[in-house]
């Protein structure tokens, strides 16, 4: 045969034709088109041959696909061969006959009553069955023997319509390897002869296990891929990689989490200490007689082998865990670290069942692709659970308390936590005279930065309240704050993302029962009315802090005695709600409560936003003591006998000098550097007393260390020194010159 002789067709290993020459098209009257990929019995079997002689021979025997040439063999006169020997067999009977003895592919032909005629040595070794107990027997009979279960109605379905079966997949144990299970690939073909009578079947098998294998592995690390991690949650990551290896990959797994990180603490690094506490944070078994541990419980060391791994590790086995005894304690294990950047999450166990199929290499590779993944999910659920800690505790402090504001208003307030780190905030803070002060704010683009963003400003709020400022300046100092955090942030993390706030504050002064509010932004602000007026823009929205700053919208209002005042941090977008049909259908009910008030609000609000609802009192006339003085020296004796007299009658057990001295001198103040008119107030608080003088000056007053020699000057030092606290406080017709002195409630006239 001369090398550069091509053959007409080309089989491979299964029986398909894969070349088709220009001669065989004009042999056997068919296109390439209508051959390629066909079984070669299917086109040649029909075809009349005989009286031709053939040869056929291995191609590429280097190549790790085999395949055969078919030549015809030329007559002694160089002719083409068509006169010849009709007994010569046929093209298909040779192709037959060669491949069954060549091919390294199992093959099996089956006669039309579907017995076992033959079987190659191929097939033979693959099943480690002798040949005498396979030709003869039907072929379900056949095969159940090799461990492999065919179904009868597919053979039959191919006997009938020629039309092949191909890859289909069965699983067995040979008896050559009955440890481990093998995948084959089936494909059957129909046989006929030139006469067109059907002979028989010819069915290939190819083990495949490696192939299936390999892409088992490929689609359970796409599937770890898809459903390992997704969600921000340490408890529920390790879930899910046991949902994912179990069944699929081992009997059972058991993940392992480390104190710290259970806890929400940072890990340590990856120093794999023998000594390091693991505890159970997910587990799952398919095996009945094997339960996995208790979630929480602390696991032993020997889990993991000797010592705990720092890399994917077959653990060995044992001659006792080899035996097939009810006492052995394991069966195939892997263990791995689940560490991410350096630090040590914990560890993952995977057994298989006792007598079970031990792992490979290619577990080992698929075992560190999947617990990388892990780890990493791990360590995201890890980073946000500590950032939820923090901005819980942050958005979480303490508000102000009830029994300091109550007297102002009754308040109820609500904040349904949605883990968006959204930066909202509020305070009911209280102020001297009684006074309350409700702020409610949120800074934009949520997340940690937000939030710390957040608890600065809301300090600076509390901080700011004490000076007695009206909403409109204390949100111009809060701009001025915004507008240095921004700077901070962009100097030292080089943020360009600059803050911005919404807030609104509103002072509630429960002598006058004047609101003073401003607003920054579009928090939400209404107002409902005894009568049931509900007036959801009592104010227009203004500018945020950290943008255009001041001037922002403010306004004064007097409300009756039993007003409510409802503020809450604006929603997200302005398509979150709620629209102001709604909100004044659920604050138009004055006759309730402030909590079932707040209860029917909050239904309307979104996630992390907060709701600060006061229902608003003034004082009683039991509480409240107002005297108008005349701007002479000669008021200042009436004024401290007028208070004598109002403490015995409040029965306040407040020191008699001491209340009479800071009268005395901010009477005298008020007469000498204020203007009229002047009025003094005194205002009874369960534990203090509060003396309060107005007057028409704008002017400050300040304390001033007067010398030795001089007659006068020691008022406000005075004051100071008895009282707990003083201040100022401006009005646009005036100011109030304040002081708090402790007291005691007794009966009156006692003592």
């Amino acid at each position: 045969m001369p090398a550069h002789d091509e053959p007409l067709l080309t089989v491979d290993d299964h029986g398909r034709v894969v070349e088709w020459s220009v001669a065989a098209e004009h042999l056997f009257g068919r296109p390439a088109a209508h051959v390629l990929g066909r079984s070669v019995f299917d086109v040649v079997g029909a075809t009349t041959t005989r009286g031709r002689s053939w040869r056929i021979g291995p191609l590429a025997p280097e190549s790790r696909e085999r395949t055969w040439g078919v030549w015809q063999e030329r007559d002694d006169d160089g002719g083409g061969g068509t006169g010849g020997d009709e007994n010569l067999p046929g093209l298909a009977e040779v192709i037959l006959d060669a491949v069954f003895t060549q091919a390294d592919v199992g093959l099996h032909f089956l006669d039309p009553q579907l017995r076992v005629v033959r079987v190659n040595p191929s097939a033979i070794g693959m099943r480690g069955i002798p040949l005498g107990d396979i030709i003869g027997l039907p072929a379900m009979e056949a095969y159940a023997a090799m461990g492999v279960r065919i179904e009868e109605s597919m053979l039959r379905e191919v006997l009938v319509s020629g039309e092949p079966a191909r890859d289909v997949l069965v699983r067995s144990r040979p008896p050559t390897d009955p440890e481990r299970e093998h995948i084959f690939s089936v494909s059957v073909y129909r046989v006929r002869s030139g006469a067109g009578r059907t002979l028989g079947l010819v069915a290939t098998t190819v083990d495949v296990s490696a192939r299936e294998r390999a892409q088992a592995r490929l689609r359970l690390l796409h599937r770890a891929r898809e459903l390992i991690g997704r969600t921000l949650d340490v408890e529920r990551t390790a879930g899910e990689l046991v949902d994912v290896t179990v069944p699929d990959f081992a009997d059972s797994a058991i993940v392992a989490l480390t104190d710290a990180v259970l806890q929400g603490r940072a890990p340590e690094l990856s120093s794999h200490n023998d000594e390091l506490l693991l505890r159970c944070a997910a587990a799952g078994s398919t095996q009945g007689g094997h339960p996995p541990p208790p979630t929480g419980s602390a696991l032993l060391p020997e889990l993991f082998g000797p010592k705990l791994p720092s890399t994917v590790t077959i653990l060995p086995v044992s001659e006792a865990d080899g035996a097939d005894t009810d006492d052995t304690p394991y069966g195939p294990r892997l263990v791995a670290p689940l560490s991410a950047r350096g630090q040590l999450l914990g560890a993952v166990a995977f057994e298989r069942r006792r007598g079970g199929e031990p792992f490979t290499s290619g577990d080992v590779d698929l075992a560190k692709g999947i617990t990388t993944r892990a780890a990493i999910s791990l360590e995201n659920a890890l980073r946000f659970t500590r950032e939820h800690v923090v901005m819980t505790a942050l958005q979480s402090w303490p508000s102000g308390q009830e029994r300091q504001t109550q007297r102002a208003a009754e308040i109820a307030q609500r904040h349904r936590a949605g883990g968006s780190g959204a930066g909202s905030w509020f305070d009911a803070l209280p102020l001297p005279g009684s006074r309350l002060a409700l702020v409610v704010g949120k800074v934009e683009n949520p997340g940690l930065s937000a939030v710390a963003t957040m608890s600065r400003l809301r300090t600076a709020a509390q901080a700011l309240t004490t000076l007695d400022l009206d909403p409109h300046e204390l949100l111009a100092r809060l701009h001025s704050t915004v507008l240095r955090l921004a700077r901070e942030q962009k100097d030292t993390q080089g943020s360009t993302d600059e803050p911005t706030v919404h807030c609104t504050i509103a002072i509630h002064d429960p002598v006058s029962g004047r609101l003073d509010a401003a607003r920054a932004g579009r928090s939400m602000f209404t107002i409902v009315r005894p009568d049931g007026t509900v007036d959801t823009a009592p104010l227009q929205e203004g500018p945020l802090l950290g943008e255009e700053g001041p001037p922002f919208a403010c306004t004064s209002l007097v409300l009756p005695e039993g007003s409510t005042v409802c503020l809450a941090s604006p929603a997200a977008t302005r398509a979150q709600g709620p629209t102001r049909g709604g909100l004044a259908a659920a604050l138009a009910h004055p006759d309730r409560g402030p909590q079932q008030m707040a209860d029917d609000v909050q239904r309307l609000l979104a996630p992390d936003r907060v709701l600060l609802v006061a229902r608003t009192r003034h004082l009683p006339p039991d509480e409240l003591a107002e005297w108008n003085v005349p701007p002479e020296l000669q008021s200042v004796g009436p004024a401290r006998e007028q208070t004598q007299t109002r403490l015995q009658e409040w029965g306040l057990d407040v020191d008699p000098f001491s209340a009479e001295l800071v009268v005395s001198e901010l009477v005298t103040n008020a007469i000498r550097y204020g203007a009229p008119p002047i009025t003094l107030r005194l205002i009874r608080g369960e534990t203090t007393l509060t003396c309060e003088i107005d007057d028409a000056a704008l002017t400050a007053p300040y304390p001033r260390h007067a010398k030795a020699t001089d007659e006068g000057g020691r008022g406000l030092h005075i004051c100071a020194t008895l009282a707990k606290s003083w201040g100022v406080r401006f009005r646009d017709d005036g100011k109030t010159v304040w002081a708090v002195l402790d007291a005691q409630t007794t009966e009156p006239g006692a003592g």
